[in-house]
């Protein structure tokens, strides 16, 4: 493991937001993407599903009759992971023929490190050298099913990386075992890219690394920090008390904002994975325009939504979560590129900050 973060010219560039908006993104440009966990079946912890859930061929269908281009995926998403390689590797091109069938392609591929007994400790940073083994082991397997799909984006989502009793585990320990895995995934596959995808806490009481800062400060102390990057989610800014589109704007400071979930959430609760600007329109404006003057999805970056249907919505209307947020996205792109700039630099140039809410709010009202 190197003690020095090596030397990574691409990834410390610093990139401003392009200056004419003859390159910001335009809403043709983004494409779209959403989990097959985004059409369930309405089971939460308190409750049991309330829904038929849908068989996969047919959420791929809905996918893209929704417009959506890419489907985001856990290992096991595709390929259960009781499967041997042999079979493992038969059932992910007889997914990626369904794919292929529908006219999607696969955005993303994660290791589900925290729904098996293994896991239960932050297999990563457990004190476990077993679990510690088995963590790597299901990345490798991940990023050999990713393979077939020809994907190259990793996500690391580090659910139970992290204690519910402080003294249970030696932090500084285990920020070591943490770059030791992102290193291993990177030797392991040398076309690979690692996104983190950082939250503060849930599962957890308190996660490791919790937020993008975080994860990018290990970013700099792997192997090869130009393929370790973040995949933000709203929800996940929210609940450690961020604003996301400050994230984003930090992210793309760095050269290093390859994904984003999009969702909203109502205050510093549970990850609620509502529909995105549904509880927050500004909030939601500011987000879309950081991408759109940034040129996000110019260079292949895709728009991931993370919304899930309330419990309430009966099976018909169960996609409209996924609609609705799309709709919203594109709707604010619009309003991103119409927007009085100019007058938008008035308020800000005269230090009129009370002008300036009020000229958003009309904009956000349609009252401009």
């Amino acid at each position: 493991m190197p003690t020095t973060a090596p030397t990574d010219t691409a990834a410390t560039t610093t990139t401003p937001a392009p200056a004419s908006p003859s390159a910001w993104t335009a809403a043709a440009d983004f494409k779209f993407s959403a989990g097959p966990w985004n059409l369930h079946a309405g089971a939460d912890p308190f409750g049991p599903s309330v829904r038929p859930d849908r068989p996969f061929a047919a959420k791929l269908k809905t996918f893209k009759d929704l417009g959506f281009d890419y489907v985001q995926f856990h290992d096991d998403d595709a390929v259960p992971d009781s499967y041997t390689p042999t079979d493992r590797e038969k059932k992910a091109k007889e997914v990626k023929k369904l794919l292929d069938d529908h006219g999607l392609k696969a955005e993303i591929f994660a290791p589900r490190h925290w729904e098996d007994a293994r896991g239960v400790d932050g297999p990563v940073t457990s004190n476990s050298a077993a679990d510690r083994q088995w963590a790597l082991e299901r990345g490798r397997r991940t990023i050999d099913v990713a393979r077939v799909f020809g994907c190259d984006r990793f996500v690391w989502w580090p659910a139970r990386e992290g204690t519910y009793a402080r003294e249970s585990k030696d932090a500084a320990v285990s920020f070591g075992r943490m770059l030791e895995f992102v290193d291993a995934m990177l030797d392991y596959d040398k076309t690979i890219r690692v996104l983190g995808e950082m939250k503060p806490n849930e599962p957890m009481d308190h996660m490791y690394l919790p937020t993008t800062g975080h994860f990018l400060a290990l970013a700099y102390k792997t192997r090869d920090p130009s393929r370790v990057g973040v995949l933000i989610e709203s929800a996940h800014a929210i609940l450690a008390g961020l604003d996301p589109s400050d994230e984003f704007a930090y992210a793309l400071f760095h050269g290093k904002l390859w994904g984003v979930h999009l969702n909203d959430q109502n205050g510093l609760k549970y990850d609620q994975d509502k529909a995105f600007g549904a509880v927050d329109l500004r909030r939601a404006f500011n987000q879309v325009d950081v991408l759109v003057r940034s040129g996000y999805g110019r260079n292949g970056e895709v728009v991931g939504l993370d919304v899930k249907a309330m419990r309430t919505q009966p099976a018909d209307r169960a996609h409209l979560h996924l609609k609705h947020s799309k709709e919203i996205f594109l709707m604010l792109v619009e309003l991103a590129h119409k927007i009085d700039r100019v007058a938008w630099q008035g308020y800000v140039d005269a230090r009129d900050y009370e002008g300036l809410e009020l000229f958003i709010i009309k904009n956000l009202m349609g009252h401009a």
